[in-house]
């Protein structure tokens, strides 16, 4: 019997998470805003990998809906919606899915699924993280531009769907523990915010070093906060974080030497959120930098780097849209971080 999926959340990740499903053969069912739901309705998905995959689906293998109101036959709902979204996204499942129901969160940030469990208390949530990055192309093209996972919270509720996930070549890495997961996920996708403003591919951004300065210098904050609040993010670079954060800073030659990997991503790869900010829409930044502001309240240390990405992301997001150099950027972060020695 095929697997019925549901995934709340029709963005680049949750088509190409759920369309990879369907391609297995699970009965998939995308909610989301009607301007993409139009877009796959009239072209169909396809779904391409820097490996070279290359999957087509057609309009008659999959479902689109506005509204969830079918949640009561899913085996499995996916949340894929940004952060800011996830309650009143949940809220319209309240009533519909049935007790017991695995509900999987695909989301970045910290604590969407305690958001979740909340919400719907009498299903099986869990927590998950996506460790690849999926561009969306006109006409129903997703394409995954980097390497990485589906990080998951172990659970026997996830037994039935491990080999539709295999299938779909997205084999679920299971924890028993995600936190340490999600906070190392985060220490690296604290780069978005730098990716954004610089307006460059990530590859091409990550291969100069001033903006990788600007990553350190945010993820030092980030771990100096973390270690104060006794948090150890989990180890998903060549090197321990702390490490990664201190020879992010070496000479570009070196750097693709010996880091080489890091740049194994798709030219075109960019962070979702300068796809965010190229839209008009409001992004993740408060479940990104904000989550290490909040925790630097918490144990009582300065978090001033990341409160001027902050302060630039949501600059952006109201209008005022520049494309900022590596030693531009770099400037700002240092003077933000020496105003507080």
């Amino acid at each position: 019997m095929k697997s019925r999926v549901m995934v709340v959340g029709a963005g680049s990740i949750g088509l190409f998470v759920g369309g990879k499903l369907a391609v297995a053969g699970a009965d998939v069912t995308f909610v989301g805003r009607p301007r993409m739901l139009d877009e796959i309705s009239a072209s169909g998905l396809r779904l391409t990998d820097l490996d070279g995959g290359d999957d087509s689906l057609p309009t008659d293998r999959f479902h689109v809906a506005t509204e969830p109101n079918d949640v009561g036959s899913a085996d499995l709902v996916l949340v894929a919606v940004k952060s800011a979204a996830t309650a009143d996204a949940v809220r319209e499942l309240t009533g519909k899915i049935r007790p017991g129901t695995v509900v999987l969160s695909l989301q970045n940030g910290i604590g969407n699924d305690t958001v979740i469990r909340e919400i719907l208390p009498n299903c099986v949530v869990l927590a998950g993280m996506v460790m690849f990055n999926v561009v969306h192309h006109p006409g129903g093209r997703f394409h995954r531009g980097t390497q990485g996972v589906l990080a998951v919270q172990d659970d026997p509720g996830l037994t039935p769907f491990l080999g539709i996930f295999e299938q779909a070549g997205l084999a679920l890495r299971r924890y028993p523990d995600l936190r340490p997961v999600q906070w190392a996920k985060l220490l690296l996708n604290l780069n978005n915010p730098i990716n954004a403003l610089s307006g460059r591919p990530l590859r091409e951004e990550l291969a100069d070093r001033n903006y990788r300065r600007c990553l350190a210098l945010t993820q030092r904050e980030a771990l100096a906060v973390m270690h104060k609040a006794r948090i150890t993010p989990a180890r998903l670079t060549p090197l321990p974080p702390a490490a990664m954060a201190r020879l992010l800073t070496v000479p570009d030659g070196v750097f693709r030497r010996v880091f080489g990997r890091v740049l194994a991503v798709d030219p075109m790869a960019r962070s979702s959120m300068a796809d965010d900010l190229e839209l008009g829409r409001k992004t993740e930044i408060s479940w990104l930098c904000g989550e290490i502001i909040g925790l630097g309240t918490m144990v009582g240390l300065p978090t001033p780097v990341n409160q001027r990405l902050i302060e630039l992301i949501v600059a952006a997001e109201q209008g005022d849209r520049r494309t900022w150099t590596g030693a531009e950027l770099y400037e700002q972060l240092r003077a933000a971080h020496a105003s507080v020695r």
